[in-house]
């Protein structure tokens, strides 16, 4: 393998996320570089072949899907040395929780049980950061070119217009480069692969390292494209540029926390919803726009960060439409503010154990694990990822390879039939490959569904 790497490199084996971080390095020594969304929908480093092409030690050590930077095991007991639990599925832990904020609105405000808003606020309220780096609805979208980005919030009315889930992407340049060249206490919100991100460059760089004084994780499934939104806009005949605000998680107390429901507001005011399996690419689990490097992913619940935040994916959970977390704590400080908070009755959170947790996310967690095992069998990319899961083609049963395959090619391909679809104008070509090949994958799940019922009725008459 090289010792050193560049930016093309990355993003030309398709383990390019989009973090940014390789730009805000670039801007930090003076050269012209910058994100932008490339023909797919995603967000990619340009800059001058001097830059783009040169394989540097910085970039080397700092990309979160560089083979040769450090991995989340070893960041994680730099950063938690102390943390009394750890499992190989969700990493390091203080401890676990489920439940919810049950002061104010956080909770009916957020996608779930509202605690990412309300350890952002409460920082601030305790005055031990002046910013927040977390993702917003951008104001103007069509004159932006995009419906979400990263921003500095200084006040905790602005954190909390950064409630919801956004499944869109999103890149960190801008607010790394103010974190460089503002003095400040910040804390960061991002996925696991951006919290990694920000945890190489605190590795690497004193600044970030004096500045960036928490970190809050969001569990992750996968990262999509720009053009799942605009999916959305196709199926419900809504021109995109008239579109003025996209909700991915419309919330209604009354219905299960996980009837996920679109929601478009239009530039006349007008709303129009679509619930996400009436979506021709609305099973999330099939993996339509998937980013690449998310194939080669193994951090479900940014095991990196200070203190994380999912969706409690069980039972009575799932169904309670008000939205429910679950919340891994790695660092002492965070531990000591979630126990004074449930003392006083402003968060109403339960302790769980970690096996909790890894049933909540069990698969992503069978994605990232033996799904991803078994992906590192296949041919050889450009640059061969250096994960903590070892190649393994021999675990995985038959049916389940079939929906890794499956999976893998509706992730590929779902980037190019839109991208043909848009440019010849015709919607339909997509969406009748789209409904094709989620049928294909419901009845191979479906296949596999009944087998496993089988086998388990088989091992009870056994015992």
């Amino acid at each position: 393998m090289k010792e050193l790497l560049s930016p093309n490199e990355i993003v030309h084996s398709g383990l390019c996320i989009g973090c940014g971080s390789c730009v805000a390095q670039a801007q930090t020594n003076k050269v012209s570089a910058q994100m932008r969304f490339d023909a797919h929908g995603e967000l990619k480093p340009e800059g001058s072949s001097a830059w783009f092409d040169a394989p540097d030690e910085g970039f080397t050590k700092t990309c979160p899907f560089s083979p040769l930077a450090r991995n989340e095991d070893y960041l994680a007991a730099k950063l938690f040395p102390d943390a009394p639990g750890s499992s190989v599925a969700v990493g390091r832990f203080q401890s676990n929780y489920v439940g919810h904020v049950s002061e104010e609105d956080y909770r009916l405000q957020g996608s779930s049980g509202g605690m990412v808003t309300w350890v952002a606020s409460e920082l601030m309220r305790r005055g031990l950061i002046d910013g927040v780096a977390h993702v917003i609805a951008t104001k103007e979208p069509q004159e932006a070119g995009r419906f979400f980005n990263y921003r500095i919030s200084r006040s905790e009315q602005e954190i909390r217009e950064g409630a919801k889930s956004r499944y869109y992407p999103v890149e960190m340049s801008e607010i790394l480069q103010t974190i460089h060249d503002v003095p400040g206490r910040y804390a960061v919100i991002a996925v696991p692969c951006m919290i990694k991100a920000v945890q190489l460059l605190r590795q690497e760089n004193p600044i970030f390292r004096e500045r960036i004084k928490f970190t809050l994780g969001l569990f992750c499934g996968h990262m999509k494209s720009a053009r799942f939104a605009e999916s959305f806009a196709w199926q419900m005949d809504v021109p995109l540029d008239q579109v003025d605000e996209v909700e991915y998680r419309y919330k209604y107390p009354d219905r299960p926390a996980n009837w996920y429901n679109a929601m478009l507001k239009l530039r006349d005011g007008n709303m129009i919803n679509r619930d996400w399996w009436h979506l021709k690419d609305g099973d999330w689990g099939a993996g339509f726009f998937m980013n690449s490097a998310c194939n080669f992913c193994d951090d479900v619940v940014a095991e990196t960060a200070d203190i994380s935040f999912g969706d409690a994916w069980v039972e009575p959970y799932s169904s309670d439409g008000k939205g429910t977390n679950v919340v891994m704590v790695r660092s002492s400080f965070m531990e000591r503010m979630i126990k004074d908070a449930i003392d006083a009755g402003r968060l109403k959170l339960e302790q769980v154990n970690d096996a909790f947790v890894e049933q909540t996310q069990a698969a992503g967690l069978r994605q990232r694990r033996e799904g991803l095992a078994y992906r590192l069998t296949w041919a050889a990319k450009r640059i061969q990822p250096l994960k903590r899961v070892a190649p393994d083609a021999n675990r995985p049963a038959e049916d389940r390879k079939r929906i890794y395959k499956v999976r893998f090619n509706i992730s590929k391909w779902s980037h190019k039939f839109f991208w043909l679809s848009r440019k010849l104008g015709k919607p339909g070509i997509y969406l009748f490959w789209a409904r094709s090949v989620a049928a294909l994958y419901h009845g191979i799940a479906y296949h596999q569904g009944k087998r496993n019922e089988m086998l388990e009725r088989f091992k009870q008459l056994g015992s």
